[in-house]
């Protein structure tokens, strides 16, 4: 089998899976830190080390289960509260966005999961990629188009309401990624045999690798 060299992934997509990475851990890497490391195993086994914390081996995405289904009963007096549960049945579209900021505050973290509609990002997105080819026949409207879509998305963004995910138990999966520690019952603590498949799924969802393809072994020269 063809080893997979990750030389050719765009750099700044590789920083921001470690940044996302950092997020969710807690920590910090100074620059040059990681400089020695060739592999996606030492660039794992050089994060793990990084995690100065007891190692508890209990379950994380359970814990945040439990984390959402509190912040869920206190917040709207919803009991029955499941993995399978739909999230539109929990916060319905007409009070979304400010269920979900009470939500995050009870949660004490947020959690991202508001999008704007498919059909809007599509829309400009593809505005997006007409002003990069327009910029060479008319810089000036281009630069104005790429501006323009830039801030159109962040406003999409900031009024979306539309949840890409579907169950409570998406959510937790979701957070447990995103926000491990803060998913923890004890924050102080992590289980190390959890940490690597996090990593990997962090870093695919950041620089657009298949699962199957990365593998310790995956060279960054």
């Amino acid at each position: 089998m063809k080893q997979f060299k990750l030389n050719n992934v765009d750099s700044e997509d590789i920083e921001d899976a470690i940044i996302k990475i950092e997020k969710s851990f807690n920590i910090k890497f100074e620059v040059n830190e990681l400089s020695q490391v060739k592999t996606f195993g030492e660039l794992s086994d050089a994060i793990i080390d990084k995690i100065q914390l007891e190692n508890i081996e209990s379950c994380t995405t359970q814990q945040a289960f439990y984390k959402i289904r509190k912040a869920i009963s206190e917040l709207f007096y919803i009991e029955n509260i499941k993995p399978e549960t739909k999230l539109v049945e929990i916060f319905p579209r007409k009070n979304r966005r400010k269920d979900i900021k009470k939500f995050e505050k009870t949660l004490g973290f947020k959690t991202d999961i508001l999008n704007p509609k498919t059909i809007i990002s599509i829309t400009l997105t593809l505005f997006t990629i007409a002003s990069l080819i327009y910029i060479f026949f008319n810089w000036k409207m281009g630069l104005l188009g790429i501006i323009t879509s830039i801030f159109g998305l962040k406003i999409a963004n900031i009024f979306g309401k539309e949840f890409h995910l579907k169950t409570i138990g998406e959510l937790s999966k979701k957070i447990t990624k995103e926000n491990y520690l803060n998913s923890r019952r004890d924050s102080n603590s992590f289980n190390k045999k959890e940490i690597e498949s996090i990593i990997i799924e962090l870093f695919c969802e950041y620089t657009a690798i298949k699962k199957h393809e990365l593998t310790r072994e995956s060279t960054f020269v």
